[in-house]
């Protein structure tokens, strides 16, 4: 078939016309956000309450879609493969973007070239608890201490293996120079009541999670990872003051499929900053134990990348791996 000069530059116009055409009547339908977790959690817990003030701004529905397992990354691959309309994005985590790629051998998607990042959108802060009846010390000096004494015996739970909290102890490890024995638990529920029976000494998990503890009298607070004391554990030191650098934090952003036209990401990132700018809703996410966070497109990349090389060396020195 021949094709002539005009038919061909018409063509071409079209076609170089479509994303801009694309951007302007985005959205047209309802808008899907993909949750890498079962409902009922942070991440759910945060999707659900800025979609709908962004299903406001936007004036269609974000439907939010729970699509869990594999480390977040059943979540991540879907997001991966959609088309790029942005009709499907995705609220990932510490795992998604920067861990897993080192934990697991084989991975379907490439956080960095598969994704358009959106926003950074929060970070969850982490705190070390201690059973005090099972390991009898009251500060991060103390239980350095003790670990030195005793070398790999002091047990230490988390919500799984490569989670955020697993990796922040490893951290911790490697950067105090201890050894400790981690004891993995499929989910904070069966950690969290080990912990409390003391069948497990010690554990790193997010402030809401530990908030609900601390009523017990054997359930001390010793420490949080953030580089400075955390507003809702007043008087509670850092890690950083008696391990000189150290920070961890579980945190999370939105994504949005590669090669998304810059117009529908800039839509999406509009519409969360102004529904994450409400003062009742930011005040309900503070209250929750999670920052809120705002980034441009550009400073989320360069998080993730940082994010990245920093978990690689930890997965590495540790050999973590998951099949």
């Amino acid at each position: 078939m021949i094709i002539d000069r005009r038919t061909f530059l018409a063509g071409t116009a079209a076609a170089l016309a479509a994303p801009a055409a694309l951007a302007q009547t985005y959205p047209s339908r309802p808008v899907h956000l993909i949750v890498p977790y079962p409902a009922g959690g942070g991440t759910d817990f945060f999707a659900r309450l800025v979609a709908t003030p962004m299903s406001q701004t936007l004036g269609q529905q974000i439907v939010i879609e729970n699509r869990p397992g594999a480390g977040t990354n059943i979540g991540a691959e879907a997001v991966a493969r959609a088309p790029a309309d942005g009709y499907m994005f995705l609220l990932g985590d510490t795992a998604t973007y920067a861990a897993n790629k080192s934990l697991y051998s084989k991975l379907n998607y490439d956080s960095e070239k598969d994704f358009a990042p959106v926003s950074l959108t929060g970070r969850f802060a982490v705190v070390l608890l201690v059973n005090t009846d099972k390991l009898k010390v009251g500060s991060v000096k103390e239980l350095i201490a003790e670990a030195k004494k005793a070398p790999g015996k002091i047990d230490y739970a988390s919500v799984g293996v490569g989670s955020p909290f697993h990796l922040a102890a490893e951290l911790f490890a490697q950067s105090a120079g201890i050894k400790l024995n981690h004891v993995p638990y499929r989910g904070a529920a069966p950690a969290i009541q080990d912990l409390v029976g003391g069948q497990i000494g010690m554990m790193f998990i997010d402030f809401a999670t530990a908030r609900g503890q601390l009523n017990n009298k054997q359930i001390k607070a010793i420490a949080v990872a953030s580089p400075g004391e955390f507003y809702g554990l007043p008087g509670v030191p850092p890690v950083s003051k008696d391990v000189p650098g150290y920070e961890a934090w579980a945190w999370q952003g939105f994504v949005l499929p590669a090669k998304t036209p810059a117009d529908i990401v800039a839509k999406l990132h509009d519409a969360y900053a102004k529904a994450v700018s409400d003062p009742e809703i930011k005040q309900k996410l503070i209250g929750a134990g999670i920052d809120p966070l705002q980034s441009t497109p550009a400073e989320m990349a360069a998080y993730m990348k940082a994010e990245s090389a920093k978990w690689e060396k930890v997965i590495k020195t540790a050999n973590i791996k998951v099949e």
